[in-house]
């Protein structure tokens, strides 16, 4: 597989082109929603070890 360093580079400009700063609307926005899913993993794993710990105090 041959690789074309300067069809990559031109790629990689052009997506750096085109993209923009966020707004800070949705730089809060984007932060909240990272912060939900944070949550909701930790809740998740917490409620299986919740459980593995109350029906398999021996183990």
């Amino acid at each position: 597989m041959e690789f074309n360093i300067k069809a990559l580079l031109r790629r990689y400009r052009r997506v750096l082109f085109i993209t923009r700063k966020p707004s800070k609307d949705e730089f809060t926005g984007a932060g909240k929603i990272c912060l939900i899913g944070i949550f909701l993993i930790g809740l998740i794993g917490f409620g299986i070890f919740l459980a593995f710990t109350l029906l398999l105090p021996g183990v």
